[in-house]
């Protein structure tokens, strides 16, 4: 379903982030990751903004496990910004809300897994097995039932398509929706303006648009700029 390359931590997890913004259930997670999985260094943040000041401040953890109900989260804006800011490290999705819609949209937008709150302490010991083998984790069923694009808002559609840009094409992206043409982006970026073509031609195919101006409609339908971490 995804053509994502997975991420394979060797040795398993040694550091974590838990963004979620329930001070007890990050407390139960926080044990659970040092004494069910082993996991030495684990910090908190209440907030995605909190999270992005973090990452900003230290070097990325092993491993993010993320909530999508946060105060300032708009469904999967929270995955794709800490998947854009840390493209190394694995974000998993620890949540409450485990519709089979919404866990194969996360894994379709980058989410290396999707873990249910109420799982038990063998349930996460096993899916972070699997996740720092490089595999996706999701609750049994989740990812085989239906289309995957089933009742998806235009807004998810988007954020599912853009997710597949590097980081080096969303910022091409980012420099397209400013009107910038291709050879003010490679003077912009100081590349190749034959370099800056091939990567539009790339951004097109993944976003399935046959021109710039759909590209950008895409991009504002999303609101695209602010999932961009700042250069």
């Amino acid at each position: 379903m995804m053509d994502t390359p997975r991420i394979r931590v060797e040795g398993g997890f040694q550091s974590a982030l838990i963004v979620d913004d329930h001070p007890l259930f990050c407390d139960a997670l926080c044990m659970t990751l040092t004494a069910g999985i082993g996991i030495g260094k684990v910090d908190t943040a209440g907030s995605l903004e909190e999270a992005m000041a973090f990452l900003d401040r230290w070097a990325a953890p092993d491993v993010i496990l993320l909530d999508l109900n946060l105060p300032d989260v708009n469904g999967l804006d929270g995955l794709v910004r800490l998947t854009k800011k840390c493209p190394e490290t694995p974000v998993v999705i620890v949540s409450s809300v485990e519709e089979a819609r919404v866990v194969r949209s996360a894994i379709r937008v980058g989410a290396a897994g999707f873990v249910p709150k109420h799982s038990t302490r063998e349930v996460f010991r096993s899916a972070f097995e699997q996740i720092a083998a490089g595999e996706v984790y999701s609750p049994a069923g989740a990812l085989s039932a239906g289309d995957p694009n089933e009742n998806l808002s235009p807004r998810e559609d988007a954020l599912v398509r853009l997710s597949h840009l590097t980081r080096q094409q969303a910022r091409i992206l980012q420099l397209i929706c400013a009107g910038q043409m291709n050879k003010q982006i490679a003077y912009e970026l100081s590349i190749a303006e034959t370099t800056v073509k091939a990567h539009v031609t790339a951004i097109m195919r993944k976003l399935g648009v046959q021109s710039r101006t759909q590209a950008v409609l895409i991009a504002q339908q999303a609101n695209f700029n602010s999932l961009l971490p700042e250069e």
